[in-house]
């Protein structure tokens, strides 16, 4: 495998785990086969079955590969990655992409476009200056696609990559009366058809998008004739279409959409009821109205989260809309005609519904695609009707709301139903879940009150598309052995004790030229690194140990400890050579300890804050309307349940404005006596807003009562623009080092039953098990094993360890050193090293995450961290912080280039 390259391009196109795992086992397969037209398909076959059992058959007449990837997680850009690695690795120049439908053609033709926002190539060096050829249906018979003689490109650039982007309906057409299709006719300019020159090309690489859709005979004998070297098939559903679905059997790699649940990659489906609901006690007409006005209710939840949340972060703003799915065309017209009357909601959402359904050929009109395709960027639609399931290629960020009428549970939980709204729009999930602050921005909800109890019933069952799936065996989630804790004492320790970690291929330590004599002397020895643990808070580092006043006085404790012991063994068992024993174990500590000082950073005096006066804004996004029964939203994967609304019995207020201050003043920012005017001016207007689309007084309290501490939310979001707080300088704070060090604790690692220790030198593959494996081998490291969560962790362990600089480092466990970044938020860094002349913290990040804000607030915090144990630490070496790129840590880097190149102070 070409791990560079594979690293390379991963980083460059910032792909996802799921991505630049295919990629990696792409490239794996590569290496196993040879890539050719009169290439042995058994033999090919049988080289890729040794490495990956799940391939059973191609089932096609070509070498043909399924990545069976959630929707949601990035099919169209590990195109792009898979074509940037055939391209750079020199395995091929000319390449085919299927599209299953216009929808996709068209979206596809865009992406692989160099002025597209989502072009698929971004990053790619070679492709900036000379970017791939498209070749689509719409343009080929021009000729453009067709290389001259001696291989130049047809085009004014010469472009080396030629990309062909089809609609499947250009090329399945079996032949009639009349005629070929138009791909299978002879092109004069050509001296024969384009179908007949692509497949002549010694090069060839099919990649199909939606797969499943190209297993009819039809489509399948037009994709064999083609004749390519390989074939890459991307879908969510890697089985056939029809009554009957057929599971693929060359699928060699499987993410889920509970996987990508799980991994945050999508929203979490929700499913939401009302609270007490029975819905027996209606009819159906009455149960569907109660269903469409929650379905509004908790749009208008969503809407104003995400309104907060953009004055919050200053994230793009997003307008979220309803999808109700209706049976047919007739029950499609006649819901739009309710929704969009007086009776709804008086009318609100008059001019804001677009209905899509199909017409007698099957096709969506084109005038009802351009709409659903603007939902994202125009806010002119707040609700779409359509009927059943929509098509793939259809994906949108800002749908939270799903209205299914008269559909099982089994429909709904599917990929075609839920998948259309599983994209998040902020790219990553904003929230852990649960109650979390905006929990709902990262939550598909679907409104289902006949059904809320079998859904729930039907997603808990074993294969459901929103329970994560584990595999068990070598290699899988869970070890078919078993797994055993094992306890991997720090090298001081295990020189001091004797401990050895109890694993498979570790090599026992060498003990100190020290011998204890007995059983006591041992004991005492032990004892000696209790008492040093006190010493923590009483020493300025663990150099200190080495002071034989500060050895002397260890020894005394350590005296008076163990004579107890002694004394029931008077005269038989010889006295421990106390002040031998404490000054090696004090030397071995200090020899063995890197001196992390804890550092605790208080203001001085009182911070004095206020709020400058203003008025709200945007208030027309506040739309929250009464409710008479609660609702119950429960997340179908990790069953956390939130309710909507608050009970009806909450302390009832005698001015409406107190139902929103009575939220403001619980915010620690807020001071009721100096803030006071300021907050009843706000709750008034947001008072006001409510009053102009409500009918009665009655009504105005439902909705303060209800939603009152979201509408405290959305106001205090718009406070803290106004938010001044007077500025403390640097000699404003007080700064205590409350330990000069801390004793290195064992670490637990968690290891299937049977797992040897690996070297950290070799790398894993495929690289992303990395995480799953114990390493050793180490030379100056504090501990004798180590886990890494990613190969370029690995990688920088090898440079620590080959730089004569270092004299020691370790990758720090949970509570052995943590940097506080935001209030109550720690973290602990990747490594501390410590060399010759300087202490170095550090992170390594992958590239595409550099400019996180969470990664940026730790590498601040850790960054005024360093400046302070430098200036307060009392050592004689200062402190500084490291930020990596993975993609820097190469074979021929030094820590002392990183340093000049990372280091952020």
């Amino acid at each position: 495998m070409n791990d560079r390259t594979v690293r390379t391009i991963s980083h460059r196109l910032s792909l996802r785990k799921p991505q630049s795992d295919s990629l990696e086992i792409l490239a794996d397969v590569l290496g196993r086969i040879n890539l050719s037209k009169d290439s042995d398909l058994d033999a090919t076959l049988a080289a890729i079955r040794d490495a990956f059992p799940s391939v059973e058959a191609f089932e096609h007449d070509f070498p043909s590969l399924c990545f069976a990837l959630a929707t949601g997680v990035g099919k169209t850009r590990l195109m792009g990655a898979f074509i940037s690695y055939l391209y750079l690795t020199g395995k091929s120049r000319h390449f085919f992409v299927l599209a299953p439908n216009k929808t996709i053609y068209e979206k596809l033709i865009s992406d692989f476009s160099q002025e597209s926002l989502k072009y698929v190539f971004k990053g790619i060096a070679e492709f900036a200056a000379n970017p791939p050829l498209i070749v689509t249906g719409d343009n080929y018979e021009s000729g453009v696609g067709v290389r001259f003689e001696g291989g130049r490109s047809s085009d004014l650039f010469g472009s080396d990559v030629h990309i062909n982007i089809f609609n499947v309906d250009k090329i399945n057409k079996e032949e009639s009366p009349r005629g070929k299709p138009r791909m299978k006719r002879l092109q004069e300019t050509i001296g024969e058809s384009y179908y007949a020159y692509l497949s002549r090309l010694d090069d060839l690489v099919l990649l199909m998008d939606e797969s499943h859709r190209y297993r009819a005979s039809a489509g399948a004998n037009a994709i064999d004739g083609l004749k390519p070297i390989l074939g890459l098939e991307l879908t969510a559903t890697p089985k056939t279409v029809g009554a009957r679905p057929v599971p693929f059997r060359n699928v060699i790699y499987n993410y889920s959409l509970g996987l990508a649940m799980a991994d945050g990659f999508v929203k979490e489906p929700a499913v939401a009821t009302r609270k007490d609901f029975d819905s027996r006690s209606v009819g159906e007409q009455e149960l569907e109205q109660i269903k469409l006005e929650d379905a509004v209710h908790h749009h208008d939840h969503v809407a104003v989260e995400l309104d907060r949340y953009h004055r919050t972060t200053g994230a793009p703003k997003v307008t979220p809309f309803i999808l109700i799915v209706a049976a047919d065309t007739t029950e499609a017209k006649r819901l739009r005609e309710f929704v969009e009357s007086e009776k709804f909601f008086k009318g609100r959402f008059k001019g804001k519904v677009a209905e899509v359904h199909s017409n007698l050929r099957g096709e969506e009109s084109e005038e009802a695609m351009q709409r659903l395709v603007a939902l994202e960027t125009d806010g002119r639609t707040e609700i779409v009707i359509h009927v059943n399931k929509l098509k793939e290629g259809w994906d949108v960020t800002n749908l939270y709301t799903i209205v299914p009428l008269r559909a099982s549970a089994s429909e709904i939980l599917t990929e075609q139903t839920l998948g259309r709204g599983l994209r998040l729009p902020f790219g990553k999930r904003v929230s852990k879940g649960g109650n979390e602050e905006f929990a709902a921005l990262d939550r598909l909800t679907v409104i289902a009150h006949e059904r809320f109890d079998d859904i729930i019933a039907k997603a808990r069952e074993p294969g459901s598309i929103v329970m994560k799936a584990l595999e068990i065996g070598e290699g899988c989630d869970i070890s078919a052995t078993g797994a055993t804790l094992v306890n991997t004492p720090s090298i001081a320790e295990m020189i001091v004790t004797g401990a050895q970690p109890e694993i498979s291929g570790f090599t026992e330590q060498p003990r100190p030229a020290f011998v204890f004599n007995s059983p006591e002397e041992g004991r005492a020895a032990e004892v000696t690194l209790e008492v040093i643990k006190r010493y923590e808070r009483k020493l300025g580092s663990a150099e200190a140990l080495r002071d034989t006043a500060i050895q002397q006085q260890i020894a005394d404790e350590v005296r008076d400890l163990v004579r107890p012991i002694q004394g029931t063994l008077e005269g038989v068992v010889r006295e421990p050579r106390i002040d031998q024993i404490v000054q090696t174990v004090a030397v071995t500590v200090a020899d063995r300890t890197i001196s992390i000082p804890q550092i605790v950073v208080l203001p001085k005096k009182q911070v004095t804050f206020t709020f400058e006066d203003f008025d709200l804004a945007n208030l027309e996004s506040v739309n929250m309307r009464p409710i008479e029964d609660g609702l119950i939203v429960e997340d179908l994967r990790t069953q956390a349940r939130v309710y909507l609304a608050r009970a009806i019995d909450d302390p009832r207020e005698a001015r409406p404005e107190d139902y929103l201050v009575r939220y403001l003043i619980e915010r620690n920012e807020i001071d009721y006596d100096a803030h006071a005017p300021l907050l009843y001016k706000l709750a008034g207007q947001m008072v006001a807003r409510i009053r102009s689309y409500l009918a009665d007084a009655a009504e105005v309290e439902n909705v303060l009562l209800r939603h009152g501490r979201q509408l405290a939310d959305l106001i205090f979001a718009q406070m803290m623009n106004y938010y001044r707080e007077t500025p403390l300088g640097e000699d404003d704070y007080e700064v205590t080092v409350t330990r000069g060090f801390t004793l290195l604790q064992a670490q637990p690692m968690n290891v299937p039953q049977g797992q040897r220790v690996r070297d950290f030198r070799q790398a894993v593959a495929p690289l992303s098990d990395t995480r799953k494996h114990v390493f050793g081998g180490f030379k100056k490291c504090c501990y004798p094993l180590q886990k890494f969560d990613t190969d370029p962790e690995r990688r920088l362990a090898v440079t620590i360890e080959g730089d004569v600089s270092v004299e020691k480092w370790l990758k720090p466990g949970p509570n052995q050193f943590r940097i506080d970044y935001r209030s109550g938020e720690g973290y602990w860094p990747d490594f501390v090293v410590e060399t010759k002349t300087r202490m170095l913290i550090c992170e390594v990040k992958a590239k595409n995450e550099l400019e996180d804000p969470t990664v940026k607030a730790k590498a601040a915090a850790a960054t005024k961290w360093c400046k302070t144990a430098t200036q307060y630490a009392g050592g004689a070496k200062p402190w500084t912080y490291l930020l990596i790129p993975d993609d820097q840590i190469t074979g021929s880097a030094t820590l002392d280039g990183l340093a000049a190149k990372f280091s952020t102070s």
